[in-house]
């Protein structure tokens, strides 16, 4: 289900021009109005560094956000997202929700909640046997 999901996301994200993750960093990058750093960034999003800015490399064509100097650290640079950048969220939101919508399709509103209690339990499950140091990293 997993890498059907994934296949199902990337047609959707494709018509945005995106491919499939760079929806979750732009859209991690857009809740912070002044943008974050890209360990900053990294951290929020559980990925080593070098992985984030990999990322943000092949995002950049897009013109969805910029870098700017960080004024106390000239080593650091701040991604901040542009309007362009904003403008896309929705549309990221909306492929998101009617994603969601179109795997559930038939579902009854009963077999959802159940569904998702179980997703919930398995989720606080996973949590729990990884430890504190990832949920930090969250």
């Amino acid at each position: 289900m997993s890498k059907l999901y994934r296949a199902a996301k990337a047609r959707k994200l494709a018509a945005l021009g995106l491919h499939p993750c760079q929806d979750v960093l732009l859209w991690v990058l857009a809740q912070e109005r002044d943008g974050m750093t890209v360990s900053q960034l990294a951290a929020r999003l559980g990925i080593e560094q070098p992985t984030a800015t990999r990322s943000l490399a092949r995002l950049e064509s897009g013109g969805w956000f910029r870098r700017e100097p960080v004024a106390t650290d000239r080593r650091q640079v701040r991604v901040v997202v542009t309007d362009a950048g904003h403008k896309l969220v929705p549309e990221i939101e909306r492929a998101w929700a009617e994603l969601a919508e179109e795997a559930l399709g038939e579902v009854s509103m009963e077999q959802r909640e159940i569904v998702l209690n179980a997703l919930e339990q398995a989720n606080d499950t996973l949590r729990a046997s990884v430890g504190e140091a990832v949920l930090a990293e969250e």
